[in-house]
């Protein structure tokens, strides 16, 4: 059978412009390390599982209101500096409409095309205000003026998945468990299975991409537990 050309289908590409995707695997992940760390420092310091069911929960809550708010601060801000730095082009072609054409056949000429085909593609594109603006702005800024990630989009992804990761790590605790390493072991499992998730997005191996994962949550939460060791011992809590 026939392979239809990528070029010739419609989305043969992934969404790339960090829409709801990145704050999402960024949400899961920081959820799952930051509350198997934190459930991990606690109950190495000898509190009670009351402690550490209530210590992970504020956790959840507070990193969840945090992660949500940060991404629609950080969205809005980078979506405010597009605007003003659009806002600039834009009165750069109207004042000096040549010499930004030129700008723009120069940069096609360093890329390798000749001179008199990037100075008349220029030209014809000058013409045409709205289209000048846009091409101006993805040659010299990298972005498209037109398809900026939505800071609400951002913010209740990043929330959401925040909370559903760092809900992992205390399911065994909710469901009556008082175990600390099943806990962290089940943390374990939600961290592979994320990162394994995430390969599909990026064409990594599965097992790649959950093994690092894994590896790395393991480190935070070997760290936070030798100091909730260290200090319960010197508290009198272990």
């Amino acid at each position: 059978m026939t392979e239809t050309p990528a070029a010739l289908r419609e989305a043969h590409h992934a969404d790339v412009s960090g829409g709801w995707l990145r704050p999402a695997v960024f949400g899961a992940m920081d959820g799952l390390v930051t509350n198997i760390a934190l459930i991990a420092g606690v109950g190495g310091g000898g509190v009670s599982p009351r402690s550490i069911v209530l210590t992970g929960t504020a956790g959840l809550v507070a990193g969840a209101i945090s992660m949500g708010l940060g991404e629609y601060t950080s969205v809005r801000s980078a979506n405010e500096q597009v605007a003003a730095e659009v806002a600039k082009e834009r009165r750069e072609l109207e004042r000096h409409p040549e010499a930004e054409a030129r700008e723009l056949a120069d940069a096609w000429v360093a890329r390798g095309l000749p001179r008199d085909l990037a100075t008349q593609v220029a030209e014809a594109v000058r013409r045409n205000p709205e289209e000048a603006l846009r091409v101006h702005v993805r040659e010299e800024l990298g972005v498209d003026p037109d398809d900026q990630p939505s800071p609400w989009a951002a913010a209740i992804s990043s929330f959401l998945f925040f909370s559903v990761g760092a809900l992992v790590p205390l399911l065994t605790y909710l469901f009556g468990f008082t175990n600390l390493w099943l806990a962290l072991g089940v943390g374990g499992l939600g961290l592979f299975a994320a990162g394994a998730v995430v390969a599909r997005f990026t064409n990594r191996p599965w097992w790649s991409s959950g093994l690092r994962q894994l590896l790395l949550g393991a480190a935070a939460a070997a760290a936070t537990y030798l100091i909730g060791a260290l200090i319960g011992v010197q508290g009198g809590l272990g």
